[in-house]
C-alpha cells in the first residue's frame, strides 16, 4: 500500500508540474500574442516583463528565454544584437529616440542632421572660416554651349548666392576662365536632368542653410530680372513657390505664366475654356512652370519628397507642386514685375539618342510625356490609397 501511495504521490506531483507548465505555457502564449498586436518601443528591454512571473524552475529553458529566442527570430536579430540595447537600468550606452534615424547612440550634443554648401579652408580656425554665409541658393543645369547666356545669368544673382552649375555634358574646365566660376560648386554626371541632380544633390538637409533655392533651366533670357528685387516681392506676397513672369511674345506654353506688365505678381489667371474645373486649381491658379522655380526652404522639403527616383524631366511636378503648400492658390505665384525669356534652346535634348529613325531630340520628348502619364497615374494611385486606408471619401479632384 505505501508503494501504491508513493506513486500515487508521485502522480499527483507530476500532475501539479504539467499544470504550471501549461498555466505558464498558455501566459507567454497569451504575452507574446498581445505583443505581436500593439506597437512596439525601439528598445527590446522596454517591455519590463517580471521575470518571476514566468520562471519556471522544472525546465530547461524557461518562458521568458523562450520568448527573447522568438522575439529574436521574428525581428531578424541575434541575442548578441539584442543585448547591445539600452535597458532601463543601463546608463553606459546612450540611446535617444529623438535623434535623426541611425544616431540613436548618439550624444544629442553631438548630432549635426543638416549641411550647407559653404567652402571650407584646409587651415586656421574652423569658426573664422566663413566672412560671409549666402542666405539663397541658385543652380542651373548646363552645357558649354550656354555658357555666355548663364554668365550673365549669374550675373544677375549677388554675392548672397551661392551657384552651384550641374553639368550635363561633363565639361567643366572650360568654364575656369570666368571668375565666379572659381568659387561656384561644379557637379558633373553625363546626360541628366536638373530634376535627377536636385533628388540626389539637394537634399533638404543639405539645403538648410538657404531661404530660398532657384532651380533654373540654362536657355533663360535675364536683361529684366534682379534676384535680390525678386525675392522682395516673393516675401512680400507671401510666396512660397514662385517664378519670375515670361515674356508673353516668345516661347510661353501657359496662361498662367505670362507677365501682365500692370502687376507686381499675380495668383491667378484665366485659361482655354474647359482646362479649369476649379479657378483655385491648376493651371488656373496654385501653378508654375518647372523651368524657372523658385522654393522657399519649406516648401522645398515637401517637393524634394515627391519627386520620383525615376522620372527625371520633372513632367507633371508643376501640377502637383500645390500639394506641398497649404492654401496653395494664395501662396504660389508669378511674379511680374521681374521678368525673363524663355529662349526655347533644346540643348539638353540633343543629348538623346537617336532610335529607329527618329532624331535624338524626338526621344527625350516622347520619355517626357511617358513621364507625366506616370506620375500623374501614381500619383492618383497614391491619393486613392491614402483615403481607403483612413475609411474617408477623397476629395473630387485630388490631382489633375
Amino acid at each position: 500500500m505505501s508503494k501504491i501511495g508513493a506513486i500515487g504521490r508521485s502522480g499527483i506531483l507530476r500532475k501539479s508540474n504539467e499544470s504550471m507548465r501549461l498555466i505558464v505555457t498558455t501566459f507567454v502564449g497569451v504575452v507574446f500574442g498581445f505583443l505581436l498586436g500593439v506597437s512596439f518601443p525601439a528598445s527590446f528591454s522596454r517591455l519590463n516583463i517580471t521575470s518571476h512571473l514566468m520562471e519556471d524552475t522544472n525546465s530547461s529553458i524557461s518562458p521568458e528565454q523562450l520568448l527573447h529566442h522568438a522575439w529574436s527570430s521574428m525581428t531578424g536579430q541575434n541575442e548578441s544584437s539584442l543585448t547591445q540595447v539600452q535597458t532601463p537600468n543601463d546608463t553606459s550606452k546612450i540611446w535617444v529616440s529623438s535623434n535623426p534615424r541611425g544616431a540613436e547612440r548618439l550624444p544629442p550634443g553631438i548630432v549635426v542632421a543638416e549641411s550647407d554648401f559653404y567652402s571650407r579652408r584646409l587651415w586656421g580656425k574652423p569658426s573664422e572660416d566663413l566672412t560671409m554665409k549666402p542666405k539663397y541658393l541658385v543652380t542651373f543645369t548646363v552645357g558649354l554651349g550656354q555658357k555666355s547666356n548663364i554668365d550673365a545669368a549669374v550675373k544677375k544673382f549677388s554675392g548672397n548666392f551661392t551657384i552651384m552649375l550641374f553639368h550635363y555634358d561633363g565639361r567643366t574646365s572650360e568654364w575656369d576662365d570666368l571668375e565666379w566660376s572659381k568659387q561656384a560648386i561644379h557637379v558633373s554626371v553625363l546626360k541628366q536632368t536638373k530634376w535627377w541632380y536636385a533628388k540626389r544633390f539637394l537634399h533638404p538637409n543639405v539645403v538648410a542653410a538657404y531661404d530660398y533655392i532657384f532651380i533654373w533651366d540654362e536657355d533663360l533670357g535675364v536683361e529684366h530680372f534682379d534676384a535680390e528685387e525678386y525675392l522682395k516681392l516673393v516675401r512680400k506676397h507671401g510666396l512660397e513657390i514662385s517664378q519670375p513672369g515670361l515674356d508673353p511674345d516668345r516661347g510661353t506654353t501657359w496662361q498662367m505664366t505670362k507677365r501682365r506688365g500692370d502687376l507686381e505678381v499675380h495668383k491667378d489667371t484665366e485659361e482655354k475654356p474647359g482646362w479649369c474645373g476649379d479657378p483655385h486649381l491648376p493651371p488656373c491658379a496654385a501653378f508654375v512652370e518647372i523651368m524657372a522655380p523658385v522654393f522657399s526652404r519649406n516648401a522645398w522639403r515637401c517637393v524634394w519628397h515627391m519627386i520620383q527616383n525615376d522620372l527625371v524631366h520633372g513632367w507633371g511636378l508643376d501640377f502637383a507642386l500645390r500639394k506641398c503648400v497649404e492654401t496653395a492658390h494664395e501662396k504660389i505665384g508669378v511674379v511680374d514685375a521681374q521678368w525673363i525669356v524663355h529662349q526655347t534652346v533644346p540643348s539638353l535634348g540633343n543629348q538623346g539618342v537617336a532610335q529607329n529613325g527618329k532624331q535624338p531630340w524626338e526621344g527625350v520628348r516622347e520619355r517626357c510625356r511617358q513621364e507625366w502619364s506616370i506620375f500623374q497615374d501614381r500619383f492618383a494611385a497614391a491619393d486613392k490609397a491614402y483615403y481607403k486606408k483612413m475609411g474617408i471619401d477623397p476629395p473630387n479632384s485630388t490631382f489633375i
